[in-house]
């Protein structure tokens, strides 16, 4: 999903479209969001983890993981130490540190944009 070097995106967890989850959501390994989640999402960051956000999906919070694929929406600031990829419907309010971002043409973030040193990816927050 992300280029050709790259694993393909690992899922292990669905929230789905029709759920809400107030709250914060750790997880590990791989999570795709179809639903809402108020509250923050956070990965092991001692493991490499995926996030994958549809155009239905939005979080209310931060988010901390290390590969982030975003369609939705998200109103907090991401964290993300690898690899960041926003597609055209995604929007962001908040400010994105990343190792390394590809964005889409319609894509929208109302924040900053950090790159994150490759010694600073383990300890940001």
């Amino acid at each position: 999903m992300f280029s050709r070097d790259s694993k393909p995106l690992r899922i292990d967890t669905l929230i789905a479209r029709s759920v809400r989850v107030n709250g914060d959501v750790e997880f590990a390994g791989g999570l795709h969001l179809d639903g809402q989640v108020t509250g923050g999402v956070r990965a092991d960051p001692k493991a490499p983890t995926s996030l994958s956000v549809s155009d239905s999906g939005s979080i209310e919070g931060s988010v901390e993981v290390t590969d982030l694929v975003l369609h939705g929406t998200v109103r907090g600031d991401i964290v993300a130490r690898g690899r960041v990829v926003l597609g055209a419907s995604a929007r962001v309010e908040g400010n994105v540190y990343y190792g390394i971002i590809e964005m889409t043409l319609g894509a929208q973030i109302t924040g900053k944009l950090v790159r994150l040193e490759p010694s600073e990816s383990a300890t940001a927050t």
